[in-house]
């Protein structure tokens, strides 16, 4: 057993233990139930937790909590318009956010999937300086979705490029209509 003090009081029954701290007005705590002897400890249970969370506070401080942010394209959207999103995207990754890159698509456009590739292919590279490829595209409903994380790309463009076009992505199978019984 440990007293308030932090001195070593040594093995003793519980039944003392509990007497010795209700004559401190304090609590008896099991630290170590593990240890042989089982560890205890005489303290103000209250002020004890209340400085526990009051630590757990102050290191959640300190963490940064990094965020997605979402860039969503459309395959008729003209490379022109995008100008202006790409400059938002790199003050977010500046920021320390990822940055998560969709190409939606809409009706019969899900057939030109191509395109929606050849388009995060072009936001890789154009942001290669500035991103790396975290996740390569892949098919996510009806859209394509890569992810970016800040930190220049390691090959430069070429293997942002790379990346992108290595990975795998297909349109999912055209829905089956079944005939309605008759």
């Amino acid at each position: 057993m440990i007293d308030d003090a932090g001195k070593q009081v040594g093995v003793m029954a519980t039944h003392e233990a509990l007497r010795l701290a209700q004559e401190r007005n304090l609590d008896l705590v099991e630290v170590a139930p593990n240890a042989q002897p089982p560890v205890c400890r005489i303290i103000d249970f209250g002020k004890f937790m209340y400085e526990r969370t009051k630590k757990e506070r102050e290191a959640r401080k300190g963490q940064k909590a990094i965020e997605v942010k979402e860039l969503r394209i459309r395959p008729k959207t003209n490379w022109y318009h995008t100008g202006f999103k790409l400059k938002r995207v790199r003050e977010f990754l500046k920021a320390g956010n990822k940055i998560r890159v969709r190409v939606i698509f809409r009706a019969r456009e899900i057939s030109h999937i191509n395109i929606g590739r050849e388009i995060l292919e072009k936001v890789a590279v154009e942001l290669a300086d500035a991103a790396s490829v975290e996740q390569a595209p892949l098919m996510d409903g009806k859209s394509i979705v890569m992810l970016l994380a800040p930190g220049a790309m390691k090959g430069g463009p070429e293997a942002a490029r790379a990346m992108v076009k290595g990975a795998r992505v297909a349109a999912p199978p055209p829905q089956e209509q079944t005939a309605p019984s008759a």
